[in-house]
């Protein structure tokens, strides 16, 4: 018997499951591999990328941490059958260690950013539509402060969350990482500078796609990813110990 009842086939081609970077990268996406038999045939992206693809009807359910573009791609156009709220981790602001914008002192989120562009300090943007990037920009405009194009101090890596904490490690620059990947690489120079605002919570959503052809099987893996594997990927930790995810309130929500 399968783990997750609607990975499993009867002839019909498999689960299409979305899924980010960060997802992948956190660690979360194996705990889901290592419980699902089989797992749903996958497909790892931005969260741009992977809402755009669920939109067009290529995917049945997907795992995502963008609300805004959330809402707008997937919700708002009526393509979401079932939203749950999934997990949540948390950003922060990394950078190298003689910390020359002196972010560490910062009172909040915004004010971490304001203190980046006020010393044009090195910063390295993922710059991809990935739920990073759209996070990355809702603080500027928290901030007050609006980057320059590409070049000069603020840089857009294109790349996913590892390769984007690679290139700051090696440019002596700054950047917003998510708190589980950050603790998956290893030998960067890189330290967590700023973490402690609401405004660097990260959340994940797992919706059901309303133009699924295997809708039943999508109903049934979102209960069991839920139910049976949300546990386990509570269960990951950060070095010091605590908790990479927590759980979100609510329950799943049927959108009409």
């Amino acid at each position: 018997m399968c783990a997750a009842p609607a990975a499993c086939t009867t002839g019909e081609r498999p689960l299409r499951l979305g899924t980010t970077h960060t997802v992948e990268q956190s660690g979360a996406l194996a705990v889901l591999d290592s419980l699902a038999h089989p797992m749903p045939s996958g497909v790892i992206g931005p969260s741009g990328q992977i809402l755009a693809a669920a939109a067009r009807g290529d995917l049945d359910v997907v795992i995502t941490h963008a609300p805004g573009l959330e809402r707008r791609l997937l919700v708002a156009p009526g393509h979401a059958l079932l939203a749950c709220p999934f997990v949540a981790s948390r950003f922060a602001i990394v950078g190298p260690p003689a910390d020359p914008a002196r972010v560490a002192a910062a009172a909040t989120a915004a004010d971490a950013f304001r203190r980046i562009t006020a010393a044009a300090a090195p910063f390295v943007s993922r710059g991809d539509s990935s739920g990073t990037h759209e996070k990355e920009l809702a603080l500027w405009a928290s901030a007050g402060a609006r980057p320059p194009a590409a070049g000069g101090w603020y840089l857009q890596a294109g790349a996913d969350q590892a390769t984007t904490l690679h290139v700051a490690d090696e440019r002596n620059a700054y950047a917003l990482a998510d708190l589980p990947t950050l603790a998956k690489l290893g030998g960067l120079r890189l330290r967590v500078l700023f973490a402690a605002d609401t405004a660097l919570t990260n959340l994940y959503t797992l919706y059901v796609v309303r133009e699924s052809p295997r809708r039943a099987a999508a109903l049934a893996f979102a209960r069991w990813a839920m139910d049976s594997a949300r546990p386990r990927i509570l269960g990951l930790r950060l070095p010091d110990g605590t908790p990479a995810f927590v759980a979100r309130t609510g329950g799943c929500a049927d959108l009409l």
